[in-house]
């Protein structure tokens, strides 16, 4: 773990909670799209994912996490959390909403708890990374251990 104000509110959380994980930074790097950071972090692409937030047809807000180098399937996400449709949420709602910018928003340490989805994939490693909370930031953490942060279901929601 790196120094204590390297410490995003995410793994404040994490660590409040007794969930392990690893911290990268990959501030130096200059990456931006996910799939420039699992390059800078030399991650497998499949392994590293983004958190995205939506709205649905009730006006509910869900958040989806998927690989970097998939998208969300709109149809399937919104099967997922039972609405007829859902949008991505426009970038300007994204702090106001959440408490993170755009490129550093996590699933964990939201304003408010959303639904959350993630893509069934995740299964397939030990261990995911996604956003510690702050661009430049990433934090890898077991799937299940994560559930002790954050309450999600997996569903088959990217593309």
């Amino acid at each position: 773990m790196g120094k204590n104000h390297d410490k995003t509110n995410v793994m404040r959380i994490l660590e409040q909670k007794k969930i392990p994980y690893i911290s990268h930074n990959y501030t130096e790097t200059g990456a931006v799209s996910g799939m420039e950071v699992a390059l800078a972090l030399g991650e497998n692409p499949d392994m590293v994912f983004k958190t995205l937030v939506t709205v649905g047809k009730s006006k509910t807000n869900y958040v989806f996490v998927i690989p970097v180098n998939k998208e969300l399937n709109l149809k399937k996400a919104a099967q997922s959390v039972q609405e007829k449709s859902i949008e991505m949420i426009k970038s300007r709602e994204l702090l106001p909403l959440t408490g993170y910018v755009h490129g550093g928003c996590s699933p964990i340490g939201m304003k408010k708890q959303f639904v959350t989805v993630i893509d069934r994939s995740a299964e397939n490693f030990e261990q995911i990374l996604f956003s510690g909370g702050k661009i430049g930031y990433q934090v890898e953490v077991g799937l299940e251990a994560l559930k002790k942060a954050v309450p999600y279901r997996l569903a088959d929601i990217a593309e």
